[in-house]
C-alpha cells in the first residue's frame, strides 16, 4: 500500500507562477490513501481543492489554526486576538497591502495575514504586545498564536482518524511546513523551498514546485509496486 500522504498547497502543487498545476487532478484522486492537504491559506481554500480534487476534506487550513477531519472541525488559533492586533498595526501607520474587499483575510478563522511589502519591523513589534508571533511564509507575514502549527494539526487529524504521524510522508516548501516535516515519519523538501524547510526535511528533492512532489509520488508508487 502507498502511504498516506500530507500536501502543502502554494510552491507544492503549483507552478512558478503561484497557479494549481492541473496534474495534480491525475494523481491526487487516485492515491490509494488518505491525502490531507495542509496550507496557510484560509479555510475555504483547502475544501474547496478537496472537493474539485474529488477527496475527502480532510485539511490543515490556516497553518494548523483550522482542522477538518472526518466531518470534525476544530479551531486553535484565537482570530480576536489576531483582529485586534492588525487593528492596531493599522492605527499607528501600518497597511496591511489588500484592498476593501480583503480576501485574504475575509474567510480566515484564525489568524490574519499581510502582504510581504508590509512594515515587517511594526508589524512584529504590535504582535509581541498581544502575545502572538509573525511568521513570514514567504507568501505573506502571518500573525497568528504561538504554537500553532501543521505539524500539531497534523497530530490532531491522526489522532480523529486512527492514524500514527509517522506513516505519513510530507511535502512542502516553506518555514509553515517544518513542524509537518518534525511530525511526518519522511519528509521531502521540493527544491524552491526556503532554508528552514530544507533543513528540517529529510531530503531536498532536485525538482522544484509540483515536480518535485510528482517525483515523490512516483517514487512511492515504485516502492509500493516492489
Amino acid at each position: 500500500m502507498v502511504p498516506p500522504l500530507v500536501l502543502d498547497i502554494d510552491g507544492t502543487l503549483t507552478d512558478a507562477q503561484g497557479r494549481l498545476d492541473s496534474r495534480a487532478f491525475e494523481v491526487l484522486p487516485t492515491w490509494d490513501a488518505p491525502v490531507i492537504l495542509a496550507t496557510g491559506k484560509a479555510f475555504p481554500y483547502p475544501v474547496s481543492l478537496c472537493h474539485y480534487l474529488g477527496l475527502p476534506q480532510t485539511v490543515i487550513a490556516e497553518n494548523g489554526g483550522v482542522v477538518l477531519a472526518d466531518g470534525e472541525v476544530t479551531f486553535t488559533g484565537d482570530r480576536e486576538a489576531a483582529q485586534a492586533a492588525a487593528d492596531e498595526f493599522v492605527a499607528r501607520g501600518g497597511d496591511l497591502g489588500w484592498d476593501a474587499a480583503d480576501t485574504a483575510n475575509r474567510w480566515r478563522e484564525t489568524e490574519i495575514i499581510a502582504r510581504l511589502d508590509a512594515d515587517e519591523a511594526l508589524l512584529r513589534e504590535v504582535a509581541d504586545e498581544f502575545d502572538l508571533e509573525v511568521i513570514d511564509t514567504g507568501y505573506a507575514y502571518h500573525i497568528k498564536t504561538p504554537g500553532v502549527e501543521k505539524g500539531v494539526g497534523l497530530e490532531r487529524v491522526c489522532e480523529t482518524m486512527g492514524y500514527d504521524p509517522a506513516e505519513f510522508v510530507a511535502v512542502g516548501d516553506s518555514v509553515n511546513d517544518a513542524s509537518t516535516f518534525r511530525v511526518a515519519g519522511r519528509s521531502f523538501a521540493v527544491a524552491n523551498a526556503d532554508d528552514v524547510a530544507k533543513e528540517a526535511a529529510d531530503t531536498v528533492l532536485e525538482q522544484s514546485y509540483m515536480d518535485g512532489t510528482l517525483s515523490v509520488l512516483e517514487s512511492l508508487r515504485e516502492e509500493d509496486a516492489a
